[in-house]
């Protein structure tokens, strides 16, 4: 029983329960996170969070699955895959990708909403798991996967320029990474797109939902050619597949990567990496932070120095309100 002066430390997953494909940003002194919602509504959850590992839901950023009509129907394994969330120009960006229909932005000036209704950026079938940048010219570019099963292709990321409102495209798309030219990699997908020292980086699980790892690919031109790293794997840990998400730095300097694991029935549940930059300018994840292999971390000490009172999203339902 560790004394109550001791340093806290919280324990993974930090959201034991179904919080699939997490997306977070830090404003301020407060993160925002969100996470795929597929055909249900009201759709796109977002948290709100103070110390990166005790999470209050802030609201919905989709109130119902669009078109009506097509949503009329029951579509199972539809609706929004997996989202980014950025925030730009004071304002919370949300681009989400629907299979079935293209890639949509919801926007709102807090995380709690109003936010606005879905405008189609990019139409088309099995475009998936899109993220924004911009850049520091002004300019602006989407990242995004493929879904075999709409578009007849996956394992490809591909980069179109946009508008920085995100209203529409600027220029034609580009296929900038291929997990055909790297042997045995494969189902490259759920890109997030940045850029830190003049480099861009795009982090991105391989591998499959439930034994893959995450890889981070870097290039001094947005357009590549990319280099590619693998940088958190399961290895001896218990955590299988430990992949996609976000890097957010907490206000201290220190960097953190969100994921999830695919816990089959239980869901995909959500843990917290301590993470940092290498001299080489490669990030490092998980135990390799502190020396040890790129695997999952189970426990650490939190970020904040506050102390983990919730594993999960759920509250009491005891009807009290």
């Amino acid at each position: 029983m560790p004394h109550l002066d001791a340093e806290p430390r919280y324990r993974n997953p930090i959201i034991d329960a179904d919080f699939p494909d997490p997306d977070a940003v830090r404003v301020d002194d407060r993160y925002v996170m969100i996470a795929s919602s597929f055909n249900r509504a009201p759709g796109l959850p977002v948290y709100v969070s103070t110390d990166l590992i005790n999470w209050e839901r802030a609201g919905n950023a989709l109130a119902a699955n669009e078109p009506g009509d097509w949503f009329g129907l029951p579509r199972h394994g539809g609706g929004v895959w997996a989202p980014s969330i950025r925030h730009h120009d004071g304002t919370f960006c949300i681009v989400y990708p629907d299979p079935d229909q293209g890639i949509f932005v919801v926007t709102a000036t807090d995380p709690a909403g109003p936010w606005t209704a879905p405008h189609l950026l990019l139409e088309g079938l099995g475009l998936i798991d899109p993220c924004p940048l911009w850049d520091d010219d002004g300019s602006a570019y989407l990242v995004f996967g493929w879904a075999r099963s709409r578009a007849g292709r996956k394992n490809v990321l591909t980069l179109v320029p946009v508008d920085p409102e995100l209203r529409g495209t600027t220029g034609p798309a580009r296929d900038v990474i291929d997990g055909a030219d790297i042997d045995g990699w494969d189902t490259i997908e759920g890109p997030k797109l940045y850029k830190r020292d003049g480099w861009y980086y795009i982090f991105a699980p391989a591998g499959g939902v439930a034994t893959g790892w995450q890889a981070v690919f870097r290039s001094r031109d947005v357009y590549g050619p990319y280099s590619s790293r693998n940088v958190l794997a399961q290895g001896s840990a218990p955590v299988n597949g430990p992949h996609q998400g976000a890097w957010v730095t907490s206000p201290d300097g220190r960097d953190w990567f969100l994921h999830f694991q695919d816990r089959g029935p239980f869901g995909r549940v959500t843990h917290l990496q301590p993470m940092a930059w290498g001299d080489d300018g490669w990030p490092v994840m998980g135990q390799a932070v502190d020396g040890g292999p790129s695997e999952p971390v189970l426990t650490y000490p939190t970020p904040h120095g506050t102390r983990q009172t919730s594993r999960t999203i759920a509250r009491s339902d005891d009807f009290a309100d």
